[in-house]
């Protein structure tokens, strides 16, 4: 059965490969990035993914929700059910990714259900992917040159494809997958996302005066307004940053590439 795997002769697909990735490469926004992202994806089988970033993992958090970069084009009822309800944190492919780098089969995971290894939650949220037809794929976790932070996608297969099958494209085209998410990814870490923190133009502008080294009496001059409305917009940017200083406002906003963005 033809799974939408790319039927061209090496040469062709080579070409295809770096075509899509000089297109990744040249993105200008999240979406773009993630719709050229997702179709690719889709052409080897693998219609459903969900990628997450975090910048603010500990040994026991991986930080404040709001603060995740999560794109997915997994059905809504599916992400609701796997986010509200707790199964992230027991999903055997997350505690994987999160523990290593590189790329996993979900063959794993069916050798740790099959000799009973997983625990009765992890079972759980085995038990709802089964249900929402999420069987088959592949997990790569993005190597972090921090302890803070981690990412990592999984590729969902088409409903009704088998992990054997799955195994025969990764065979065939297992390094031109990896090669095609890590450019993703490395690339989304190029692109404003502010994830749900959202600054509004002025408290931004304020903040990149900030990080220019201005000081409140500076910035009114510079914008013409006083020195009290000033310190109103940088308690409003700390406020929707949800941090405590004006300096770790100017730090989160650098982290999610919203500092001296230029106009597209």
């Amino acid at each position: 059965m033809d799974w939408g795997v790319p039927d061209l002769a090496h040469g062709g697909f080579m070409t295809h490969n770096i075509a899509h990735l000089a297109a990744l490469t040249s993105a200008a926004t999240v979406e773009e990035l993630w719709k050229l992202h997702t179709d690719h994806m889709a052409t080897f089988g693998f219609d459903r993914l969900i990628y997450g970033y975090t910048r603010h993992k500990t040994t026991t958090s991986l930080g404040d929700p709001q603060d995740w970069v999560l794109l997915t084009n997994h059905d809504p009822a599916y992400i609701k059910m796997f986010l509200g309800e707790g199964m992230l944190q027991n999903a055997p492919m997350v505690k994987w990714a999160l523990a290593n780098d590189g790329a996993c089969s979900w063959r794993w995971l069916q050798d740790m259900e099959l000799s009973e290894t997983l625990s009765a939650r992890e079972q759980q949220v085995v038990d709802f992917n089964r249900k929402m037809k999420v069987t088959a794929g592949y997990t790569i976790s993005f190597k972090s040159v921090s302890v803070r932070t981690k990412a990592a996608i999984a590729l969902t297969a088409k409903p009704g494809m088998y992990q054997d099958q799955v195994e025969q494209i990764w065979a065939a085209h297992g390094d031109a997958l990896i090669v095609a998410n890590n450019v993703m990814h490395l690339k989304l870490l190029t692109l404003p996302n502010s994830g749900l923190r959202r600054l509004t133009k002025r408290q931004n502008e304020v903040l990149q005066w900030v990080g220019d080294g201005k000081t409140t009496q500076d910035i009114a001059v510079i914008l013409d307004l006083t020195a009290a409305t000033v310190e109103k917009h940088l308690r409003l940017a700390r406020e929707a940053l949800d941090v405590d200083t004006t300096a770790q406002a100017v730090m989160k906003a650098a982290f999610y590439n919203q500092m001296f963005v230029v106009d597209i």
